[in-house]
């Protein structure tokens, strides 16, 4: 009977809070949840930062960083102007180092590096109205996961900075698709000199996708994409090993792990 009264009790309690998500918040994880009909806003506070979420039909949307600290909480303003916040618990990860056996500094690197940083920049910067990240997140490519989100890479010896997505090997010329529905803000062709055959693809609410070393792009700068639409080709472009896709995901300027939030990869 007192357990019967407790799981009333935890119901009744969820069902008037104003912010309910799934899932437990964790390092490069992505948070998706409902939020009350009187929630007019919703914002991530993490450290010193606050980030505005997602948020549509009730549904929002929040990622937390590959180095987000430990504690953090969701800040939901009523349509009277009161805020109610709700603590998160961010769960640490142990990060793996992986050795690559390719050069830190590509040739030509220093002098066409800033060029390329500020066309990633203003790509990102771009804000669109997609709709994309009320979707589940798609794998874009079948193949094996041999380079892990977080990881610490060395590079021919030298250390670089972590692993910011997840590398799918995969036979050169295998098919890349959309992980979900957006606008292409960023086709480079030709190759960047770490990225190589760099597509952006903004999924709206803060959420894109960065899919590198493509052996060719078959889309636009501009272009709407739909979930699973071809997109490009996997290649070796780059400071790449061999073939492969490098998957990124990011939140408003946190780097996420697709892993988490695309759920185990098919086949």
């Amino acid at each position: 009977m007192r357990l019967l009264i407790a799981a009333f009790a935890l119901a009744a309690a969820q069902a008037s809070a104003p912010v309910v998500w799934d899932g437990a918040a964790t390092q490069g994880g992505l948070l998706r949840g409902t939020v009350r009909g009187d929630v007019v806003a919703l914002r991530l506070r993490s450290g010193t930062q606050e980030t505005p979420a997602a948020l549509s039909g009730g549904r929002f949307m929040v990622g937390l960083d590959r180095d987000a600290p430990a504690t953090g909480s969701l800040v939901a303003t009523l349509r009277d102007g009161t805020e109610v916040e709700a603590p998160l618990a961010v769960a640490a990860r142990a990060w793996r180092i992986e050795r690559v056996n390719a050069p830190y500094r590509p040739p030509r690197f220093d002098a066409r590096r800033p060029a390329e940083l500020a066309r990633i920049a203003a790509a990102r910067a771009q804000g669109t109205d997609a709709t994309g990240w009320l979707e589940p997140i798609r794998w874009p490519l079948v193949g094996h996961i041999r380079g892990l989100f977080g990881a610490q890479r060395i590079y021919q010896g030298v250390p670089g900075g972590y692993h910011g997505g997840i590398d799918i090997a995969a036979p050169a010329g295998a098919v890349v698709r959309a992980p979900a529905a957006g606008r292409v803000t960023l086709a480079a062709d030709p190759p960047f000199t770490l990225e190589g055959r760099l597509l952006l693809i903004d999924h709206g609410g803060g959420l894109g996708s960065a899919l590198m070393h493509l052996s060719r792009i078959d889309v636009t700068e501009g272009q709407q994409v739909a979930a699973g639409q071809p997109v490009g080709a996997v290649g070796a472009t780059g400071r790449a090993t061999g073939p492969h896709l490098h998957w990124g995901l990011t939140w408003r300027g946190a780097r996420l792990d697709p892993l988490l939030a695309a759920g185990p990869p098919p086949g």
